[in-house]
């Protein structure tokens, strides 16, 4: 057993040695664990800020001064009178986002029982505020006209109201969720990547006979390439979270972050089992990446880190129930986002400690079949 350990240990002890004489994958590590997590983050806007606005205002009236006082920060700048002539140089220009023409005699048709229109011209340039924007100034007028004719902001007329409360993020801070799940994603990506790389680096270099004519068993061998990589996973994922999520992004953490950390290690090793199988399926470095790239955009578009799984067939839903990652995003977020405790993910924790058991023991099959193969 002590002989076990300790060949498991300095092989190990090698893999962190030729991952950090890997410049490339040593800088893809640090990258993914800070630059790429505060990109993903803040990089697509998944609310509204600060929209540069202009008005012109052509009836000059209580509403429409109304209106225009209703377009406030952070949501939108202040808006900016500007005449008709001038508001599509100022759009080509880029100045705004929004240009909002309000008709001559727009309050007194209102009053009369008309249905005057507001013209809203938009820079698509900007997709996401563009789509937000316009549906953000469409529920603002409608609300302070529907206040102005009846005196009520709500038009509903239910014999019951409907009140939304937002728990965990009451702000829909949109990088709160793209921070952390690009964590979650970046903990997938680059355990797989590692692992399938260190067994096709073996290979290629020709340090795998190296291995086989030492009293090595590919338990061991795989064993070490987990626990090493995985380590080097587990460290960046503590930078990520305490640098940068709580840090630079001030994220609020709602739970136990040793909890996460040990829920990580136990997906690391399905993941890394994962690495290891698909290493032994390819025959070079450019066929293990065109199987990660099959691999690992799955896993992150289906297991409910983009996507919620409700939104998906039942079909795909089943499916991925048999991948690990399925289960960690689901672990993850009950966390990190809503504070949960061992009392609450424990079926999700041994759901993914026996896939990982399991892809575990086909890629130790498939190992044992490729050290044959390489000794013949």
């Amino acid at each position: 057993m002590n002989a076990h350990v300790s060949n498991i240990w300095r092989l190990g002890i090698k893999e962190l040695r030729s991952l950090w004489a890997d410049r490339v994958l040593l800088l893809l590590i640090v990258w993914a664990f800070t630059g790429g997590i505060y990109s993903a983050a803040k990089g697509v806007s998944q609310e509204l800020n600060h929209a540069p606005v202009a008005i012109v205002d052509q009836d000059h009236s209580p509403l429409s001064a109304r209106l225009s006082d209703a377009l406030t920060p952070p949501f939108f700048n202040l808006p900016e009178q500007i005449t008709l002539p001038t508001m599509d140089a100022a759009l080509d220009q880029g100045q705004y986002s929004f240009a909002i023409v309000i008709p001559t005699d727009f309050q007194r048709d209102l009053k009369a029982g008309r249905r005057p229109t507001i013209q809203i011209n938009i820079d698509a340039t900007v997709m996401s505020q563009s789509f937000i924007g316009a549906n953000y100034i469409q529920q603002i007028f409608a609300a302070e006209l529907n206040e102005y004719l009846t005196g009520k902001r709500d038009s509903a007329t239910l014999p019951i109201q409907l009140v939304t409360r937002v728990r965990f993020n009451p702000n829909l801070t949109g990088y709160w969720f793209g921070g952390v799940m690009e964590v979650i994603n970046n903990i997938n990506m680059l355990t797989i990547i590692l692992v399938g790389a260190a067994f096709i680096r073996e290979r290629e270099h020709g340090t795998l006979e190296h291995l086989l004519v030492m009293p090595l068993t590919p338990f061991e061998i795989m064993m070490a390439k987990i626990w090493a990589n995985s380590l080097a996973v587990l460290l960046g994922t503590i930078v990520a979270l305490t640098l940068v999520i709580q840090g630079v992004l001030e994220v609020p953490i709602a739970g136990s972050l040793p909890l996460f950390l040990f829920s990580s290690v136990l997906y690391l090793f399905s993941a890394a089992s994962i690495g290891i199988f698909l290493g032994t399926l390819a025959r070079s470095m450019p066929q293990l990446g065109l199987l990660i790239i099959l691999t690992i955009v799955p896993l992150e578009m289906l297991s409910g880190g983009i996507t919620p799984r409700e939104s998906m067939p039942p079909l795909v839903q089943h499916i991925m129930l048999a991948a690990p990652s399925t289960y960690f995003v689901r672990v993850a977020q009950a966390i990190l986002y809503r504070g949960a405790g061992m009392t609450i993910i424990w079926p999700d924790l041994l759901a993914m400690i026996g896939l990982g058991v399991v892809f575990f023991l086909v890629a130790l099959t498939r190992f044992r079949r490729a050290v044959t193969q390489t000794q013949l």
